[in-house]
Formats: structure tokens, C-alpha cells, sequence
């Protein structure tokens, strides 16, 4: 690995272990096992590493579960599906309970800073892209822009319910079932 790879794993490894807050740039370079300049060289700041480093990570953790979750409902009418792979998203956020922590706590900061808002706006659009390949290989009959649009919205819900999950630990969550009947009745289907 490089400096700058070193420094986005040095930078999730320092955020689990104190959380973003208590995380300083000489956690991370201690961490990375680099210099305390390399954080400017390589991300211009200490905020701008951490927003990369936990969109990284999170984006790589839970968006390649969710990838098999919508490949795993290849064959299955499309509801069915859709409900199978909400009722599993409750054990990937489990399985991601210290990322999913760290990037709530990032949040308010992103927010608050235009360089961390820019980096995630510019990086939705790849994240829909990449949802949207995966729906359109297990479901070859919609098109290109249909298959986005259910990307947009997968996404949309994932962070939804991710922070609905986060914060009540999967109590009082709608399951997939509830979720595909809303869906079915917004349609017309019910």
C-alpha cells in the first residue's frame, strides 16, 4: 500500500478505536504509519481524509452485501425480491455496527463542512451507478434508466434505514414485506 491508502486504513482503524471526535490527525498518522504532513499532502485535510475514509469503507462494506442481496433475488418476481433483500439488510448493519456508529457521528460534520459535502455529492453518483448494474444484470428487461432509478431509491432507503436501524437496534423496523406492500400500492398493484 501507499501513503494515501495507508493513511484511509490508519484513519478507519484510529475513528473505531476513539470515534470521530476524539480521532486527531496524529491518531491517523500514528495509525498509518506515516507523517503527520502526509494527511495535507494526500487529502488536504484531516476532515476531508476522514469523509473519504468512512464513505470508503462503508460504501465497500455494505454496498457489495447489498450488491449480493440484489443478486440473490435474480429469478424472483420483482417484490419478492425486494422484500427478501430489506429483511437482510438489518444483519449487514449489524455485521457493520462500528462503521455504521462512526459514520453517524460524521454526519453533523459533513454537513457542516462544503469540502466533505462536495466529496459525498460527487460520489452518489457512482454509488447509484453501481446499485444499478446489479439490478439490471438480474433483471435484464428494465432499461438502463429504470435500473438507475431503483439504485437511487435502494440507496435512498439503505441510509434510511440505517440510521433508523442504528439508533433503535432494528426495533419497530418495518420488514421487507411492508416495505414491498407500500411499494405495490404507490403502483397501483394493491
Amino acid at each position: 500500500m501507499g501513503n494515501r491508502e495507508d493513511l484511509l486504513a490508519g484513519a478507519r482503524k484510529a475513528i473505531i478505536e476513539r470515534g470521530v471526535a476524539k480521532t486527531t490527525a496524529r491518531d491517523i498518522a500514528a495509525a498509518a504509519g506515516v507523517s503527520l504532513a502526509a494527511i495535507g499532502y494526500h487529502f488536504g485535510s484531516k476532515d476531508q481524509l476522514i469523509t473519504e475514509a468512512l464513505a470508503t469503507a462503508l460504501g465497500t462494506d455494505i454496498g457489495d452485501r447489498m450488491e449480493a442481496l440484489v443478486r440473490a433475488g435474480s429469478g424472483q418476481p420483482p417484490l419478492g425480491a425486494f422484500a427478501q433483500m430489506w429483511n437482510a439488510m438489518p444483519q449487514v448493519f449489524e455485521d457493520n455496527l462500528d462503521g455504521m456508529l462512526a459514520s453517524l457521528e460524521n454526519l453533523v460534520r459533513v454537513a457542516r463542512t462544503p469540502e466533505s459535502q462536495t466529496f459525498m455529492s460527487e460520489s452518489l453518483t457512482g454509488a447509484y451507478e453501481e446499485i444499478a448494474r446489479a439490478v439490471q444484470e438480474t433483471r435484464p428487461d428494465l432499461d438502463a434508466d429504470t435500473a438507475l432509478a431503483i439504485g437511487e431509491l435502494y440507496f435512498m432507503l439503505t441510509q434510511g434505514l440505517g440510521i433508523l436501524w442504528t439508533i433503535t437496534r432494528g426495533e419497530n423496523l418495518p420488514d421487507g414485506a411492508r416495505m414491498a406492500k407500500a411499494i405495490a400500492a404507490l403502483a397501483g398493484e394493491s
